[in-house]
């Protein structure tokens, strides 16, 4: 394959979660991810600025994507139903590779400390993008917090049933993470 050629990025995502699981994030080296990928080092670094940023690819897709489904839910939706518009917006942008990708990208962070606090950064960024775009719709800052922390929840255990779920689910990624949600929601209720 040919360094030039497309999809450069997502073949460096792929080789880097397969080399993290088949040898571990400590012994896998950026010349070994851009061997596997098809590209060259520079190109490798072109995209990523070292191994741990492979982790947080599309964040900052995902973190766009949250927001404009935030910001573009009914006038009238609470917190929690604009963070539903906005979970189902990024569920849009979850595909195939999403979902293969899913399972071995958790054993790889969980067998990191490194790649474990670059997840918990990943997951701060996500509900700092959720609050403020609930603030932007005038939500009140401890609600907006409170709903961009179960967005992130319900984003993750959504995800992770899907990724790991059967691949003839009818319900995809979105039905996942909404029924996280309202399971999220039902649980905070009863916690008074």
């Amino acid at each position: 394959m040919g360094r030039w050629e497309p999809g450069a990025r997502e073949r460096l995502v792929v080789a880097a979660v397969d080399l993290f699981t088949e040898q571990g994030y400590d012994a896998t080296t950026v010349t070994q991810i851009a061997e596997r990928a098809g590209v060259t080092k520079s190109t490798f670094f072109r995209h990523f600025p070292d191994k741990r940023d492979l982790l947080v690819a599309g964040q900052e897709t995902l973190s766009r994507l949250l927001t404009e489904g935030i910001a573009q839910a009914p006038a009238d939706a609470g917190p929690l139903r604009a963070v539903a518009a906005g979970l189902e917006r990024a569920s849009s942008a979850m595909g195939p590779m999403n979902r293969e990708l899913g399972p071995r990208l958790k054993a790889a962070v969980a067998a990191s400390a490194e790649l474990q606090e670059r997840d918990a950064l990943k997951s701060v960024g996500l509900a700092d993008a959720m609050t403020t775009a609930l603030a932007a719709r005038g939500v009140p800052d401890a609600a907006a917090a409170v709903a961009g922390e179960l967005g992130v929840l319900a984003f993750k255990r959504g995800y992770a049933e899907w990724s790991e779920g059967e691949r003839g689910d009818e319900d995809g990624l979105a039905g996942h993470l909404l029924a996280a949600l309202d399971e999220l929601r039902t649980a905070s209720a009863s916690l008074d």
